[in-house]
């Protein structure tokens, strides 16, 4: 796999994202509610992460980034009730 490829499947998890963003746990998951920053990825049953190109995106302009709207309702639900 090239490094290019692999760079796209790495995840971050909320920690990490918290240090590469700047942003507190509260503001992360208020503005995944109101579509300003990239929704997570579910790993498992208790866990999320961000896909690091995701995350990069956001960090281009982040006071202009829009996510691309959820039509699963059901993620939406599992987001509100990630405990980290």
């Amino acid at each position: 796999m090239n490094g290019t490829a692999r760079h796209a499947l790495v995840i971050l998890r909320r920690k990490q994202v918290e240090q590469e963003t700047g942003l507190s746990r509260s503001t992360i998951y208020q503005r995944i509610r109101e579509g300003t920053f990239p929704a997570p990825v579910r790993l498992g049953r208790h866990a999320v992460g961000w896909r690091v190109g995701d995350i990069e995106r956001f960090l281009l302009e982040p006071s202009r980034y829009r996510a691309e709207p959820v039509t699963d309702r059901s993620s939406r639900r599992e987001v509100r009730h990630e405990g980290g």
